[in-house]
């Protein structure tokens, strides 16, 4: 294996550098884009550090245009396909200012009656109002253009059901809405648009994007994956497991998935291949350890300082809480992915084959570990989260000039990262403005309170059904989402109706997020699945089935620590005793349900004791204590039996090939 060719591709001129052929006005107009994306991460930068320098609402309209204008730029109509010719494509570029205009228009003409809003004594003109709609259409469109057709069309239902829901039957009709009133609450007012999430985007989560993209753009990803292929080349999966570790550390800086299995994917999907493992396979692996990369602490995607908005607990609190379910989830995949190479018949790399890390990884390492070390140190002095994303962007830029040669050769790759940063910020802040009009309208129609009504009272009949409907509607709204957007509405959504279950906020909070993040593994849209498929050469939905079967603990994990608070161990009656117990059983029963769904231990597995498998593997996570002794029982002797098993298929086959 060559280890010099195992590196990250550059990023490519859609995410942070400008063409260097093709039309020169798309060129110029791109160069701007990428220009105000580098502002936007530079202000970030400076907003993490320095707080609100003017009021609020300023900042977060100002910020909402700005990112408009650099999707625009960046992602503009006119790269559709439909809009290939010089006619549609002028056309399209027609459509694409008037959308950026109406909409700066309508910005303007929020911070114009803000005050009045407050006041109680504004008036809106039809002008007012229809110029309101058309900057939602725009923000609709903005974000079926970067993250497709799911989100924008639940946004746009969400405000055709404003407007003409009091023609619905039963449980979904509401009073009726002027367009006055539902433009007064999703645009001019701070329930919908440019409400709380917005914010949090432009104080909190822009600066965490921009320090993933810089992670990635100085170098850091690139010695990562190196590391990881050393560390794993003595198991059997190789650059499977490497993959598993590399996108874990990786995964848990980036804020999307999608990123996270391009840029470590082109590496490790083609070494996975040639290790033997199907195509199917091989996008799996990569797309369940870089959504698993959402769930790690200490940076869980920058979703851990959004929930310490929301769930109103510490930083140390949630990544505590999260430790040992995330752990569990990637055991889970790495068991997995040795078993496939064990029933594939794969042996761990000769030694001369093993791949090594090259001269100076281990120092250059610190260009990943001195920023995580920033988070934590700031953090742990009390400060706040956008402080602690402040000097871990200041640390990953200085360890990077530092400790990479071809940074201070190059500087470029710093202006192209930061590019990248601003572009996948605005990304982010357009799908957060299209969630704005979905909290605006269950705000103004009273739908959130409604559901969540029914599930609490769906909840008093049998808390399990309750999780799972909770569950189900969290991998359906989550569909399609980069984390932090599927995050926000999720909780937004269902954060009620799990709170009226009579559970504890944390707990809350982190069932809906892991629900959230794998929805990005879930056919039929497991966009996870579609990223890695292409690199893979295999088929989406195959890929995805895979990656589901993979990641089948991660699905159960959040059932287990809402009904075994212990596994948290943050809660206030935390018993070490139940702690111990509930790990043993989640750890027999990962190996068991993990070998029942790959038909594999040490040899194949006969029907009965894959089916026995399953059975026992779920059973001993029931809360019922005697179901549970019961259950291990029956795995433990699972396990004996299929050693004794092999031991003697072992002893059979040497003895006939001694007699031979």
């Amino acid at each position: 294996m060559n280890n010099q060719s195992e590196t990250v591709p550059a990023p490519s001129p859609e995410d942070g550098e400008v063409p260097v052929s093709g039309n020169p006005f798309v060129r110029a107009l791109k160069w701007i884009g990428l220009t105000i994306a580098v502002g936007l991460a530079l202000h970030s930068i400076f907003i993490a550090y320095y707080g609100q320098y003017v009021n609020p609402e300023m900042i977060r309209a100002g910020a909402l245009f700005l990112c408009a204008v650099v999707v625009v730029f960046t992602s503009s109509l006119a790269n559709e396909k439909f809009f290939s010719g010089s006619v549609l494509g002028t056309l399209a570029w027609v459509i694409d200012f008037a959308l950026a205009a109406n909409l700066g228009f309508a910005c303007l003409n929020f911070l114009n009656k803000i005050d009045d809003i407050e006041n109680l004594v504004v008036n809106f003109s039809t002008l007012d109002q229809w110029s309101a709609l058309m900057a939602i259409v725009a923000l609709l469109e903005f974000t079926r253009r970067t993250f497709g057709l799911i989100l924008a069309a639940v946004g746009a239902l969400s405000l055709l059901y404003c407007l003409f829901g009091q023609d619905l039957p039963w449980f979904f009709r509401h009073s009726g809405f002027s367009l006055e009133l539902t433009m007064e609450i999703i645009w001019y007012g701070l329930q919908g648009v440019f409400g709380f999430p917005t914010g949090i985007v432009v104080l909190l989560v822009f600066i965490f994007i921009v320090f993933g993209a810089l992670l990635e753009g100085t170098g850091a990803g690139t010695v990562m994956i190196r590391m990881a292929l050393a560390a794993t080349s003595r198991t059997r999966g190789g650059p499977a497991h490497s993959a598993i570790i590399a996108s874990s550390i990786f995964g848990m800086s980036s804020g999307s998935v999608t990123a996270n299995v391009v840029g470590t994917g082109a590496v490790t999907i083609p070494l996975i291949k040639k290790r033997g493992f199907k195509p199917e396979f091989a996008g799996a692996v990569e797309a369940a350890a870089s959504t698993g990369g959402q769930l790690m602490p200490p940076v869980m995607g920058a979703a851990a300082f959004l929930m310490t908005q929301l769930a109103g607990e510490s930083y140390q609190t949630i990544c505590i809480a999260a430790l040992v379910p995330a752990l569990l989830y990637y055991a889970s995949l790495f068991v997995a992915t040795g078993q496939e190479a064990r029933r594939i018949g794969l042996k761990p790399y000769p030694k001369g084959e093993r791949p090594k890390m090259e001269r100076g990884d281990g120092l250059k390492s610190l260009m990943f570990f001195l920023p995580l070390v920033a988070i934590i140190v700031t953090l742990g002095m009390g400060r706040s989260p956008s402080m602690a994303g402040f000097w871990a962007v200041i640390v990953t830029i200085i360890s990077a000039f530092a400790l990479n040669p071809a940074l201070r050769k190059d500087p470029k790759q710093l202006i192209v990262a930061l590019a990248k940063g601003g572009v996948a910020g605005s990304r982010i802040m357009m799908a957060v403005g299209s969630i704005g009009v979905m909290i605006g309208v269950f705000e103004l129609t009273g739908l959130g309170l409604k559901f969540a009504t029914q599930v609490a009272l769906l909840g008093e009949q049998t808390l399990f059904i309750a999780l799972l409907l909770a569950a189900a509607s969290c991998l359906v709204l989550g569909m399609g989402m980069p984390t932090l957007p599927a995050y926000l509405i999720v909780v937004l959504v269902l954060g009620l109706a799990m709170k009226k279950l009579g559970l504890p906020d944390l707990s809350v909070h982190l069932f809906v997020f892991y629900f959230g993040v794998l929805s990005a593994i879930t056919p039929p849209v497991a966009l996870a699945a579609v990223a890695a498929a292409p690199i893979a050469g295999g088929e989406p939905i195959r890929t995805g089935i895979t990656a589901l079967r993979l990641s089948l603990v991660g699905f159960i994990i959040p059932f287990v620590f809402v009904y075994e608070p212990s596994l948290l161990l943050v809660y206030d009656d935390f018993s070490l005793a139940d702690f111990i117990w509930i790990l043993f059983r989640l750890c027999l029963g990962v190996w068991l349900l993990t070998t029942a769904m790959s038909g594999f231990e040490m040899n194949r597995l006969p029907a009965w004791s894959r089916l026995l498998r399953l059975v026992a593997g779920f059973a001993m996570l029931v809360v019922i204590w005697e179901l549970q002794v019961a259950a291990v029982a029956v795995g433990i002797a699972l396990i004996v039996i299929e050693a004794l098993r092999s031991k003697r298929q072992s002893a059979e086959a040497e003895s006939a090939s001694a007699n031979t």
